[in-house]
């Protein structure tokens, strides 16, 4: 039986023991925001000091300074933000130290993917890692799209384990102990598969520093910038994964991705990704917000000395309607033979009979075998296997429902999108 959450302590939260100990332990934590420190640490980790093209060093200190100067976050926050811009320093040196000692890199191709694009919590991460169980796709594991390069001279473990791998594996299980509810929200376990974006992050590119730290200088920065040349980056190290698994031109290889940014992004990502399939996942936006705020929500009792519901309700409202803006306005541009629009209730009521309107779209067969690797995906992967939540938007954010909606009118009116209850 399905275990049901409610988490009635948003607003106030009331710390476990455990996160009560990892929070005063975090005050003792290196928390040094400086550009030039996170870049110097991780040139000193892997002897290595080529970081490429420089543009990034602005985009990186617009980051750092809007965290530093961030008074809401507590110790535990600045350092875990801290962590990952020093991870994405060190995964960037590694990259550009492939493309410089193997620059046939740049001519593998990135062929006919196939790319979801649709908001948050609209089902895209379930029809991405359905479609990934088709041993056909090449998918991105997260553990994988944390560090995309080995560490040269990294051995495996004694067990054959990729150290890339552990690492990610520990640092899911550090994650449920400070936030336990996390895994019935949004499981981040090292073969679950994850969003391309993160492969903007050597880049510093994306909108998925807003997911780590919602701000407003970074959303203002990231609206006023030309994303291709950050799509262009994020494919190149798709080109670089492809080539590391040893597929030198990309002939035998297809990719399945997806990222909400991508709603926003479309026009770019059809120029960069000219031949791709996409479909285009569609849900009620208000159960989309309900569902990110409370997430976040709940995350931000170990990240922020306080919980400010309201602002977290207000800023995502306001991403949610600019990312469906953008798509009721860029839609009709994707060539109608390479893309399709995928209601939730539909894809909910018939996921595979839905992967199979996507294949027809892309090309690619529908087989015995391929249907076979989707049910078992399914069966091993029942909705609500982690326990299921439940939302409250007037309860817990002071929020009508219908009263939201109705700022939703002109993407009911472009797209056959159900309204939830």
């Amino acid at each position: 039986m399905t275990e049901t959450i409610r988490i009635q302590d948003l607003a106030h939260p009331e710390h476990t023991e455990t996160q009560r100990n990892i929070l005063a332990f975090s005050e003792s934590l290196d928390a040094n925001l400086s550009p030039d420190n996170i870049l110097q640490e991780a040139s000193d980790a892997l002897g290595l000091s080529d970081f490429g093209p420089v543009d990034f060093q602005e985009r990186l200190a617009i980051l750092c300074n809007a965290w530093e100067n961030n008074p809401t976050l507590n110790s535990l926050g600045k350092f875990n933000l801290r962590n990952k811009l020093l991870q994405f320093a060190r995964s960037r040196l590694l990259i550009q130290a492939q493309l410089t000692r193997h620059p046939e890199i740049h001519d593998v191709q990135i062929k006919s993917p196939i790319i979801v694009a649709g908001l948050p919590r609209s089902g895209t991460t379930h029809l991405l890692n359905l479609m990934a169980a088709d041993e056909r796709l090449r998918s991105l594991p997260l553990w994988e799209s944390y560090e995309p390069v080995p560490v040269p001279g990294e051995a495996a473990l004694e067990d054959g384990t990729d150290p890339r791998y552990q690492r990610c594996a520990e640092q899911w299980e550090q994650m449920q102990q400070a936030t336990p509810h996390l895994a019935a929200m949004h499981p981040m376990n090292p073969d679950h598969i994850h969003e391309e974006l993160e492969l903007m992050g050597p880049d510093f590119a994306s909108y998925n520093f807003e997911w780590l730290c919602h701000e407003p200088s970074w959303r203002d920065h990231y609206y006023n910038t030309d994303q291709t040349p950050h799509y262009e980056y994020m494919k190149t190290v798709l080109k670089l994964l492809t080539w590391q698994d040893g597929d030198r031109t990309g002939e035998n290889t297809r990719w399945v991705l997806k990222c909400p940014q991508h709603m926003e992004q479309l026009p770019v990502l059809h120029k960069v990704f000219p031949d791709a399939t996409i479909p285009v996942t569609h849900r009620d936006p208000v159960a989309v917000i309900q569902s990110t705020i409370t997430m976040l929500g709940y995350s931000q009792r170990m990240s922020r000395k306080q919980v400010d519901l309201t602002e977290l309700a207000e800023y995502w409202t306001d991403r949610i309607i600019h990312l469906l803006q953008a798509c009721v306005r860029d839609r009709s541009s994707l060539p109608p033979e390479q893309t399709l629009d995928v209601p939730f209730h539909e894809f909910m009521a018939d996921d595979i009979g839905m992967v199979e309107k996507i294949y027809a779209k892309a090309g690619l067969p529908m087989t015995d075998t391929a249907r076979r690797q989707l049910q078992s995906f399914i069966d091993n992967h029942p909705r609500g296997k982690h326990g299921r939540i439940v939302y409250d938007l007037q309860g817990d954010f002071g929020i009508d429902p219908e009263a939201l909606r109705e700022r939703f009118d002109f993407y009911f009116d472009a797209f056959p999108v159900k309204k939830e209850k």
